[in-house]
């Protein structure tokens, strides 16, 4: 499968000229994204050209927020050479992520509506009748339905 973002877009991004490591472990965090991406929207844009540009730039995204700290440290220091890290960043520290707002994103992008859904149900082989709105049916030969509510040119 094909990435949705290039090793040279991800470049642009970036403060700094990457080496051949660094270059390589690159392209690794733009395959994972553009896997994680495709696992979010649940769907896979073929050819990858034709998905939407706002995954290409969460994908960039979220390689870039790696390739900016690949260990997940939360605090540095030059002095003592002091590098700290914490579990506030939870299992994505140190990996490529999504943020609950892009995974969202790209929920929507990928046709996933998230909310309520009102789907009709029915008693197994029960025969539908015509409802005639503010009208209760009766259930007698020849029974005249009767008005659940007032109208507005008649009341009750």
């Amino acid at each position: 499968m094909a990435d949705f973002a290039t090793l040279d877009e991800l470049k642009a991004r970036l403060d700094w000229t990457l080496d051949a490591d660094e270059e390589r472990i690159a392209t690794s965090a733009l395959e994972d994204a553009s896997d994680l991406a495709r696992a979010y929207a649940g769907r896979d844009w073929t050819p990858a050209s034709t998905a939407p540009r706002l995954v290409r730039t969460l994908v960039l995204k979220a390689s870039k927020r790696y390739m900016n700290n690949p260990s997940g440290y939360t605090q540095s220091r030059a002095g003592d050479e002091t590098l700290g890290w914490n579990d506030d960043a939870g299992e994505n520290a140190g990996t490529v992520y999504f943020t609950r707002d892009e995974q969202a994103m790209l929920a929507e992008l990928g046709g996933r509506k998230s909310g309520l859904i009102s789907a009709e149900i029915s008693a197994w082989n029960s025969v539908r009748r015509p409802v005639h709105a503010g009208l209760v049916p009766v259930d007698t030969p020849g029974g005249k339905a009767f008005p659940l509510f007032g109208e507005d040119g008649e009341p009750w």
